[in-house]
């Protein structure tokens, strides 16, 4: 921590997406932090502790550790705290997390929590057990449920198997956005551009969240990066037709996110991209013909442009 740092408003989680639920706790923290005149602090874990307590068992990641922090610092968050997940962090009991953690290192005033929250070994550690420790340490407790809309229960969980089952207008709905898949542009076999609809062929970062196989409606964006790609601007979204999936007309195997961009043809190749899904079009289909795949693409393209409100 940096020296002479003092009293301070905690929040905990993983945080994976910052969804609905999740921002409710950022709420609850920088107001108790404001009311304090302190700052608020998002604590979160990299790797993510399921991959540390069962190896193998990492979930689908909703959201990278950067896009994390920048959507916890558009909700008012004023550091964004990444601890180590370790196996000694892991057999820490509730009780030294709350002292050596919370208290030696944080010098925490309150806590935030979800009523759900649990922690040290094993999760033994729950928000009443946190609360008791808050009242032998010096610190403040609150949990904040996260039931939403529809007696629904935002969780990461949740979202992640909207994403998988491919809606993912129901996981915007719970995320407070578009689902959002990042990484990098590669080669790729090139039957887009044969076909009149070149396609930009992301490789999306490990354990990303991938939606279920089908035709997508969606924002594509060029991150910020090192070299500017002619012909379209960092930062600017624009509109694309998504294909996830492996390609079944080419009899592929490996699941593959395809963006066509409407509108330009520009080198992306090597970008650092985000691509925002908005809605579903249609499943995965094989087709009798180049020409009935075109057909549809063609389609998928025109009901992109609806979707999306964009002008031919």
């Amino acid at each position: 921590m940096p020296p002479g740092w003092g009293r301070c408003v905690v929040t905990i989680g993983v945080f994976d997406g910052v969804h609905r639920g999740h921002a409710q706790l950022i709420a609850a923290a920088t107001r108790a932090a404001a009311e304090r005149g302190i700052p608020s602090v998002l604590m979160t874990f990299d790797p993510h502790p399921s991959e540390v307590v069962r190896p193998g068992t990492h979930p689908p990641q909703l959201s990278t550790l950067h896009r994390r922090a920048d959507l916890a610092q558009e909700m008012g968050i004023d550091v964004f705290c990444v601890i180590p997940f370790t196996p000694t962090l892991a057999a820490q009991s509730p009780e030294e997390f709350a002292h050596e953690v919370l208290v030696e290192q944080l010098h925490a005033a309150a806590v935030v929590v979800g009523d759900n929250f649990t922690f040290g070994h094993k999760a033994l550690g729950d928000v009443a057990k946190l609360t008791e420790l808050g009242e032998r340490f010096g610190f403040e407790v609150t949990g904040v449920s996260l039931f939403g809309e529809h007696a629904v229960t935002y969780s990461s969980t949740y979202i992640r198997s909207c994403v998988s089952s491919g809606d993912v207008e129901l996981a915007a709905e719970a995320l407070g956005r578009p689902h959002r898949v990042e990484g990098v542009v590669v080669h790729g076999a090139k039957r887009g551009r044969d076909l009149g609809y070149p396609t930009a062929n992301v490789a999306a970062t490990v354990h990303a969240a991938i939606p279920g196989d089908g035709v997508y409606a969606a924002w594509f964006t060029v991150l910020p990066s090192a070299n500017e790609p002619q012909g379209m601007v960092i930062g600017r979204r624009y509109p694309a037709a998504v294909s996830v999936g492996t390609n079944p007309t080419f009899s592929g195997r490996n699941r593959t996110v395809e963006a066509y961009i409407l509108d330009v043809d520009v080198d992306v190749y090597g970008q650092h991209v985000a691509v925002d899904f908005v809605s579903r079009i249609r499943g995965m289909d094989a087709y009798d013909s180049l020409d009935a795949l075109i057909a549809a693409i063609r389609d998928d393209v025109d009901r992109t442009r609806v979707i999306l409100g964009v002008d031919d």
